[in-house]
């Protein structure tokens, strides 16, 4: 048995599905502007860094020591950590590093 809608009832029904049509729209435009908002990590500029690569059985100490010169390693092994955005002090050969110019 099929139901008869009014006139008043069609105009509903459009209504209500043209609005749900742009609240999906305006997500989907939402979602795709917010993605290219993203914070990229910035890299540290050239000035004062040099790009390394990291070589077999080198570990952040050793690096950090090599361009340390009158400076704490320590504070030099922190500085790369954070230059390159790395979660621990560990290092694979191949890796390709920021550090201070020494």
């Amino acid at each position: 048995m099929a139901t008869k809608l009014t006139t008043r009832g069609r105009t509903v029904v459009r209504v209500a599905t043209c609005l749900s049509l742009l609240i999906v729209i305006g997500a989907g435009f939402s979602a795709v502007g917010n993605a290219s908002e993203k914070v990229i990590p910035s890299t540290p500029t050239t000035s004062g860094y040099q790009h390394i690569v990291v070589e077999s059985g080198e570990t952040l100490w050793s690096i950090a020591s090599l361009v340390a010169g009158n400076r704490s390693v320590s504070d030099i092994e922190e500085e790369i950590v954070e230059a390159n955005h790395l979660n621990g002090p560990d290092l694979t050969a191949g890796m390709r590093l920021w550090v201070p110019a020494a």
